[in-house]
């Protein structure tokens, strides 16, 4: 199966997501924000990488262009709950930075997995 990597502030989400793509055989690795996401990503390697577009620090949208340059090749799901501005908005922005999916939270078991079986 698949190295993933899963890049949210959020631990519940983290979690709920290890869960998800471990019971599909995939092994996962968790950041809590874009450094430790970037950081991670260039010591173990993955072949595709979650990430929140929304978190303190490096936000998403920094967090893909920092990936991009270690790997223009890597894929990339971005996800989005927004903030005080809809998540639609932020999912249109990364779009722009080749995203291959942008999915809007809550997401749904069935829709995350059948995002990352599409990429894989």
């Amino acid at each position: 199966m698949a190295r993933i990597l899963i890049i949210d502030d959020d631990g519940d989400v983290r979690d709920l997501y290890r869960i998800m793509l471990e019971r599909e055989g995939h092994v996962v690795l968790d950041a809590g924000d874009g450094y430790e996401g970037v950081r991670l990503f260039q010591e173990e390697g993955a072949d595709l990488v979650i990430t929140d577009i929304v978190m303190p620090g490096m936000s998403g949208v920094e967090t893909i262009m920092e990936l991009r340059l270690i790997s223009p090749d890597v894929k990339i799901i971005a996800i989005s709950g927004g903030d005080h501005i809809a998540p639609e908005y932020y999912l249109k922005v990364v779009k722009n930075l080749d995203t291959l999916c942008e999915l809007k939270k809550p997401i749904q078991r069935q829709e995350l997995l059948s995002a990352v079986e599409a990429l894989l």
